[in-house]
């Protein structure tokens, strides 16, 4: 769904307000940044957190929100009896709904990890707020429903995504017809020239070396399993209206062009950068205007090379997987990223190895039976069913890697 172009402080007048839903994660850590250097003009409405309460104390000193959600509720307790801070103190899922509908946001950053943006991220929505999508997995699990809404309640979605932050500037003065195919750039992650054999015995202490990216736990086992580029399909084809046969990846691993869209005369447009997500951060919260900023600048000729390759989806399944359960529709790929979500879990813990990531969530969307056109109801429903199946999933084919 193309963001209407506006940018999020007409909404009202005066100052812009943001919150943050995950500000003491990669993202959001990096969008406090953004904001104290380049974007002094909006207040902080909430920071969230689920268990960093000092990271959150920290944060609160820097920027002064009207309030914090701590999801974790021993951790909210000890922060309220720890903290001096004076604003309002919130808990759980209830306090997540509440900062992210609040009637003063003028923009959400949704960068929560995994299935639990979905809730925060549609009740910003139905008030009309403006969301910055960081959180992929909120598309993935419940697209349709997501973008029905942002459309009935006019609520704007803009991509922090490095690769859907590029789609969308190569998009910008471009007509929708134009589109002939968006082409997805993938860094290849870590694993990208292991043999079989040596993907079989990866362990998570490997897994977690990304070349080119500093990211979370979560998503840096998604680059090296090549899944979070099948969930950037998945976000794509919600954000800007394509099909999955009209989405290409590419494994391009310089990650210095973070896609490219090709147009029906032929032309093809691509946006590059140094890989900083810093960078689609600060377009986002400028959006749809470009403003300065300090960050390093790209020297192209000391790049040098840059090359491309195809994926290859033998030795990475997960990147077919999520191109079948959209063609599936429904509620495909929430049970994909359920699956997936609790898969990683056991990984990064040693109790499964790496190749058994795709296999449990392969056996899991051949067991579950998806719904079509899902409610909120259906989407919560299959994401515990997967959960629960992919937590109980044995494999035979493993040796069960030690941390």
């Amino acid at each position: 769904m193309m963001p209407h172009t506006v940018a999020p402080e007409s909404k009202q007048a005066g100052q812009p307000t943001i919150t943050i839903l995950g500000s003491t994660g990669s993202i959001g850590s990096q969008t406090i940044e953004v904001l104290h250097a380049h974007h002094p003009h909006y207040r902080v409405g909430y920071l969230t957190t689920n268990t960093r309460i000092d990271e959150l104390e920290q944060q609160c000193a820097l920027v002064h929100p009207n309030g914090v959600v701590i999801s974790d509720e021993t951790a909210w307790k000890t922060f309220r009896e720890q903290t001096s801070f004076k604003g309002r103190i919130l808990c759980g899922e209830e306090g997540l709904v509440e900062a992210s509908a609040d009637e003063e946001n003028t923009l959400v950053m949704s960068s929560l990890v995994g299935f639990s943006g979905v809730v925060p991220t549609l009740a910003a929505i139905r008030k009309g707020i403006t969301i910055a999508l960081a959180n992929k997995e909120t598309l993935v699990s419940a697209g349709e429903l997501i973008t029905a809404e942002a459309q009935r309640y006019n609520a704007p979605i803009i991509a922090v995504d490095s690769e859907h932050s590029a789609i969308l500037q190569c998009l910008m003065g471009e007509q929708q017809e134009a589109i002939e195919k968006l082409i997805i750039t993938a860094s290849g992650g870590p694993f990208r020239t292991f043999t079989q054999e040596q993907l079989d015995s990866a362990t998570p202490q490997k897994a977690l070396k990304h070349p080119n990216w500093t990211m979370g736990a979560k998503i840096t086992i998604d680059s090296a399993t090549l899944m979070n580029k099948g969930l950037e399909v998945i976000e794509a084809r919600w954000l800007f209206g394509i099909g999955p046969e009209r989405i290409d990846v590419v494994v391009h691993p310089q990650s210095i062009i973070h896609s490219m869209v090709q147009f029906t005369d032929g032309s093809v447009k691509a946006q590059l950068g140094l890989p900083d997500m810093k960078l689609p951060i600060h377009y986002a919260l400028g959006f749809p205007h470009r403003t300065p900023s300090a960050f390093p600048r790209m020297d192209i000729s000391a790049i040098g090379t840059m090359t491309f390759e195809q994926p290859d989806l033998q030795r990475f399944p997960c990147l077919r997987l999520a191109f079948d359960a959209l063609r599936t529709g429904g509620t495909a790929t929430t049970i994909l990223n359920a699956a997936n979500e609790v898969a990683v879990h056991r990984f990064l813990r040693g109790a499964i190895g790496f190749t058994d990531i795709p296999r449990i969530v392969e056996s899991t969307l051949d067991t579950i039976q998806p719904a079509e056109h899902p409610s909120l109801q259906d989407i919560l429903e299959h994401d515990r069913m997967a959960r629960a199946y992919a937590a109980e999933y044995q494999s035979h084919h493993h040796s069960i890697i030690t941390p």
